[in-house]
């Protein structure tokens, strides 16, 4: 057994959120917060490497609280990232990355004993094919939130637009699982359609694809499709949604089959997205919602 379940790669940032027709919230955020805050809650070990100030340290800490092991890179600025919701639909959105801690380079990861290393990025700054093979060089599972190509910024207004990615297929055929939303199924594969979007990055080499939209999420393994509804009262919690749901299958699928793990995660971030900021629940909240709900 490895020392850690997952490790988690990525930037830390603040997330400023303004929800459709409120207030603006300012707070820690990061898919790597999201993901190793959920994974630590349901007891798989987990690692963080982390770029960013070592001024900003402090906003490592709920991850630290929950035994989650915290590596720092160090960055000259933390990134920043503004997200403005244009309308109700959760999944139209306006982001601006105001800063960015950089390209997370091979030689900044420590060398360590985990099951998955996952890159939990939220946009193209952060991670390159040099990282990708160097982590395959040294033998990893690697697992990757597409979210991290398909987010580009803009140079001179900072905006993040959605793109295509050149090395889409080399990167999914050097993972052994890959999260999208529909957004950037749709942006890499040309469909909205889940099925067809899972069943083509299959085709591109990697084996496990699970695909969010603001209904549920999606999963294919072995040729099969598996899908789950979310349960969610609120869509507050919106921000997060994708690294939260890859989180929890990711962390059940150690030890679970796809249909089980896919029926956990979407009642675990269904819990999360009736509530801002990370996943706060217990595994026993997670059991109560899947019984109640699922």
């Amino acid at each position: 057994m490895s020392k850690y379940g997952i490790t988690f790669i990525g930037h830390m940032c603040y997330d400023e959120v303004t929800p459709f027709g409120e207030e603006k919230i300012i707070a820690p955020g990061s898919a790597v917060l999201c993901g190793a805050m959920v994974t630590a809650r349901v007891g798989v070990k987990t690692a963080a490497v982390v770029k960013m100030s070592l001024d900003e340290e402090k906003i490592t800490q709920p991850m630290k609280d929950l035994g989650v092991d915290v590596f720092i890179i160090p960055a000259d600025v933390t990134t920043y990232s503004r997200v403005l919701h244009k309308s109700e639909n959760v999944d139209e959105r306006d982001i601006t990355l105001v800063k960015t801690a950089g390209l997370i380079k091979i030689e900044d990861i420590p060398e360590l004993d985990s099951e998955y290393y996952h890159l939990g990025g939220i946009s193209d700054s952060e991670f390159d094919m040099a990282l990708i093979d160097g982590l395959k060089a040294r033998g990893y599972r690697l697992s990757t939130d597409m979210q991290s190509f398909v987010r580009q910024i803009t140079p001179v207004t900072k905006e993040i637009n959605f793109g295509d990615v050149k090395d889409k297929k080399e990167i999914a055929s050097k993972m052994d699982m890959i999260k999208l939303d529909v957004v950037e199924a749709r942006v890499l594969t040309g469909t909205e359609d889940l099925e067809r979007a899972a069943e083509i990055v299959n085709e591109w080499g990697c084996p496990e694809v699970v695909i969010t939209r603001s209904d549920g999420v999606l999963a294919r393994k072995d040729g099969k499709n598996y899908f789950e509804k979310f349960s969610n009262n609120s869509v507050i919690g919106r921000t997060g949604r994708g690294d939260t749901t890859f989180a929890a299958y990711q962390a059940h699928r150690l030890e679970h089959d796809v249909q089980t793990s896919l029926k956990f995660a979407a009642a675990l971030v269904s819990i999360k997205m009736e509530t801002y900021g990370p996943f706060k629940g217990t595994l026993e909240d997670v059991f109560t919602r899947i019984k109640e709900k699922h």
